[in-house]
């Protein structure tokens, strides 16, 4: 079923993910995660620079020695991101050279608010290339205009403005700070609170 704007409509019950599309980006392909996109990402989320603007870690010692090797535990998750109906993971494929550089994910989702979470990681070859600029917009495109989503919240933090850039760019407005929301290295680091609203995407010529 859709709405008045020709958008996909939910059903109130978390399922606005439902549907797991193949987008092309020019660029990038976003696709559903495969057996050897999962394998990919093994280095992806064992680089330290993706480590360390995820916050995944604390310092960079354990940056340093996260293993390239994906484990069964996590694969396993990816695996089973296609049955979720309440959240959309999708690779990033390299267009020119077929292979997974990272991902970008919709999770989060609140029904009665139509909002979600975005987060987006990518790895070293994919970056310096406009892949994930790509891939932003190519996902933003396909949420405002086959969802019934209103709003996109994120946060990136302060030391990654690199992202913040990105994210600017794409039409996300900084909202506020989460103060001191990361130690790292023995550095507290804010984390930078950002939104993106339909009209305010549909404004910028998103819809075009």
């Amino acid at each position: 079923m859709v709405d008045g704007q020709g958008r996909r409509m939910v059903d109130g019950q978390g399922t606005a993910f439902a549907h797991k599309p193949v987008l092309d980006g020019g660029p990038v392909l976003l696709r559903p995660f495969t057996d050897e996109d999962i394998e990919a990402m093994g280095p992806v989320l064992a680089d330290p620079e993706v480590l360390r603007l995820t916050g995944s870690v604390h310092d960079s010692a354990a940056a340093a020695a996260a293993s390239p090797r994906i484990d069964e535990a996590t694969a396993a998750c990816y695996r089973g991101r296609a049955a979720q109906p309440d959240r959309l993971d999708l690779a990033v494929v390299d267009a020119e050279g077929g292979g997974c550089v990272g991902e970008i994910v919709l999770n989060e989702w609140e029904p009665a608010n139509q909002s979600c979470n975005l987060r987006m990681l990518i790895g070293p070859g994919g970056r310096d290339r406009g892949l994930g600029t790509a891939a932003l917009r190519t996902l933003l495109g396909y949420a405002f205009t086959e969802t019934e989503l209103f709003r996109i919240g994120l946060e990136v933090y302060a030391f990654n403005p690199r992202a913040q850039r990105v994210y600017e760019k794409a039409g996300f407005e900084v909202e506020g700070l989460r103060r001191a929301a990361l130690v790292y290295d023995g550095q507290r680091i804010d984390a930078v609170c950002m939104g993106l609203l339909l009209p305010d995407w549909m404004a910028g010529g998103g819809a075009a």
